[in-house]
């Protein structure tokens, strides 16, 4: 960059900071109504007045007691918690109680597998075969 382009960027630098009508080079100066002082803008949904606010925190103050629509309010949403966090509680033990009914399943299946196994290559044709785990009546 030539020093001429420097001093031309610095002399247009120093006029806008000087000039009494910008105030930003993004955003224009409008005389009318602006987003701030509009009561139908978007920053009137977020802001309260200062007189609401100073008679919200006076109408419930940190020690203050609670209505009973707040306290019905903060029970049915302990009571939904509970709610979900049992359903889940009881959802989680019957898949465990599914899983383990089935290992359970599949454990003595392999255990009478391998009892018949061992029955079959221990019998010797001679003798009747022994009744191995039978309760005897």
């Amino acid at each position: 960059m030539s020093w001429s382009h420097a001093t031309f960027l610095v002399a247009v630098l120093l006029s806008l900071s000087l000039s009494q009508e910008v105030d930003s080079a993004a955003v224009p100066d409008d005389k009318g109504t602006t987003k701030a002082t509009d009561p139908r803008g978007p920053l009137r949904e977020i802001f309260m007045t200062e007189a609401d606010a100073a008679n919200f925190f006076r109408r419930r103050s940190r020690r203050a007691a609670k209505s009973q629509d707040e306290i019905d309010a903060e029970q049915r949403q302990v009571l939904a918690a509970d709610k979900r966090k049992r359903e889940n509680h009881e959802e989680q033990r019957n898949e465990f109680e599914n899983y383990a009914e089935e290992e359970h399943d599949e454990q003595d299946e392999r255990t009478r597998e391998s009892t018949e196994q061992w029955r079959e290559f221990h019998y010797d044709g001679l003798h009747p075969p022994q009744e191995y785990n039978r309760q005897s009546t």
